[in-house]
This record gives C-alpha cells, structure tokens and sequence, in this order.
C-alpha cells in the first residue's frame, strides 16, 4: 500500500479537498501562510524567553524580569541559547525533511529514515568516548557520519535487485540506521558508565538542557550555511525531484545539484543533532503540513517548512521544560506530538491511498 501524491505535479504533496468549509484561522493561514507562521514564530520566540519555572511556574511578567538580577541572568545566559538552538534545531530538520521527500520523490522519507540520524548520533557517540567531547569535534564527527549514512542508504538502494526505488530506499535506510544503531550500543558498552555512558544515553533521548552560547558559536555557522543554500536552491527542487533524463532537458545538471543540495541539508542536520540529540518526528510531519499550507512547489513549501519547524521544535522545547519539574527529554515530546499529528492527518480526507 503505497500513499498517493499529495498535490498537483510534486512527490509527496497532498491534494487539496474541494468544497471544504475552512475555519476562520485556517483560512487566513491558507490566504497568506508566510506572513502568519512568520509572526507566529516571532510572538512564540519572545513567549518561549519568558516561560519557565522560575520564580514560579509559567510566564514570568515584566516587572519581574526588571527588579530580579537574577531572572536578567537567567534569560540572557540558559533560555536565549536555548530558545535559539531550538528554532534552529526544527528549522534544519524540517528542511532536510523536505529535500529528501522531494529529491528521492519519497514522502514517507526523513533524516532518521535514510541513516542520517542514527549516522550522526553514531559520530557523536563515537567523539563522546575516543576521541573528546568537544562541540566542534562532535560537530564533525556527526557531519561525516551523517553523510556517510546517507551515501551508504543510497547506495544499497541502487545495488538492491528487487522492489521499487521507494521500498528499496525505505529498505536500504532501516538496514543502514540499524547498522550505525548497533554500533552506538557498541560504543555505550565500551563507554566509562560513571562519565561517558550518561552522556551518550541523555544525548539519544534528545534534549537542549545543555546548550550554551559557546554551543552555538558551533552551530550556527554550518545551520546557517546549509539553511541559505537550501533556500536559495528551493526553486532546482522542483527540476531535482525529476528523473534524470527531464531535469537534464529542463536545464539542471541533476547529479551534481542534487549531491550540493544534499550536502547542504544533511550537513545542517548533523550540527543541530550533534547539539540535541536525536529527535524524531519533525523532518518526515513538517514537510507534509507545509505543503498542505503552501502547496507542492518547493519555492512555497521549503519556506513553510523552515517556519513551521522552528515552531514546532519551539512549542515542544517549551512543553519539555515546564510542564514537569524535572525536565522531560526533548525527543520524546516531539515524538509524541509528533505522532499524534501524524495520525491524525493520516485519517482526515484529504489523503488518498491507493491499494
């Protein structure tokens, strides 16, 4: 059972639903999704400095922040970082979601699907107990991981013999995520279980408990790097989730743009999962409720992506650290939510399967 296309002319877009009655603020979404999911993450930027559990539970008011030195300190040194690293965070994997759906013309695919997760996770994990915890180690180590991750998913899918190139894709990225799974277990065997073991397992559930401005000296500049280029190449997407042969007529030089675009994706990935963790669910539901909002065309949905995971990612991080005392990891709430999302927007009507 395979799903159908989601939209007019792209792989993985959803149709839309004629005749639908629309609320008023889904409406306005549809109308004009740019301008309010972009105030939607500027309003839930500045709510997500001011949330917390200190001095009490909940939305710290004004007057606080200006008599309390302490709350001042709070803000500009543990919740700005994070806040940042988080928008940041579901911005590369909503992104990197979206290249791989539309490149590999695949919209069940996503980073933790083709090995690019559990490649990083398995580079970190291995700077973590040879070779020194330090950020801008770990930033490469899960940067090559990941790419290699994804190099060795393709390349078991071309040599695959039977099936067609989404089950052979989907089959190469379990087999290869399951690979570079065995080996983190094999590194949390090795690790020293009073220093290096608790690093590794808090840093596979997910989480920004950690994250400093020191931390995102490290990560800004290849997220930022690979977020620009993506962007800018948004409008090749649609070329790019073309076969060969029709991309190179159109004027694309297929090969080469695409191993740009996803250098460029993945590589943003592997710095964000080098700093939280793992956290699923984001790269594969983003990119489906972008292009139900903006459409099929990668010049609308690519944009939507990056605006509704920063979001996403915001409210998750938020949920993570107030809703308990003690703070819950960050990949499990996402992929609660996540989940949830998912299926719900499998059952609506707007998605057709073919049998």
């Amino acid at each position: 059972m395979t799903m159908a296309q989601e939209g007019e002319g792209g792989a993985g877009a959803i149709p839309k639903q004629r005749g639908a009655v629309l609320s008023r603020p889904l409406a306005a979404l549809r109308r004009r999704p740019f301008l309010v999911l972009g105030l939607g993450l500027l309003l839930l930027l500045g709510l997500s400095i001011l949330v917390g559990r200190y001095p009490q539970p909940g939305i710290m008011s004004p007057a606080t922040l200006a008599d309390d030195n302490l709350a001042r300190q709070l803000i500009l040194n543990l919740r700005l970082p994070r806040v940042l690293a988080a928008c940041l965070l579901g911005m590369a994997l909503a992104a990197c979601g979206t290249v791989l759906q539309m490149i590999f013309r695949n919209p069940l695919v996503e980073p933790g699907f083709l090995g690019v997760s559990q490649g990083a996770a398995f580079g970190a994990a291995l700077s973590i107990v040879a070779l020194g915890a330090s950020p801008l180690l770990m930033e490469a180590t899960a940067a090559l991981s990941a790419c290699l991750g994804l190099a060795l998913s393709y390349f078991l899918a071309r040599r695959i013999r039977f099936g067609g190139w989404i089950l052979r894709l989907v089959l190469s990225g379990i087999a290869v995520s399951a690979l570079f799974s065995s080996g983190v277990g094999v590194l949390k065997y090795l690790a020293d279980p009073l220093t290096q073991l608790p690093d590794i397992v808090f840093w596979t559930l997910g989480g920004l408990w950690g994250v400093s401005w020191e931390d995102l000296v490290y990560l800004v500049p290849p997220v930022a790097a690979g977020l620009v280029l993506v962007y800018l190449m948004r409008w090749r997407l649609n070329l790019l989730s073309l076969d060969d042969d029709t991309g190179f007529s159109l004027g694309a030089a297929p090969g080469r743009e695409r191993a740009l675009v996803l250098v460029a994706a993945v590589g943003a990935t592997a710095a964000v999962v080098s700093v939280a963790g793992i956290v699923g669910w984001i790269g594969l539901l983003v990119p489906h409720v972008a292009r139900r909002l903006a459409g099929a065309d990668a010049q609308r949905a690519l944009p939507a992506s990056l605006l509704l995971g920063g979001i996403f990612a915001l409210a998750c991080d938020d949920l993570a650290r107030t809703v308990l005392a003690g703070e819950i990891p960050l990949g499990i709430v996402a992929s609660f939510f996540g989940a949830l999302l998912f299926m719900a927007m499998m059952m609506t009507r707007s998605i057709r399967v073919e049998r």
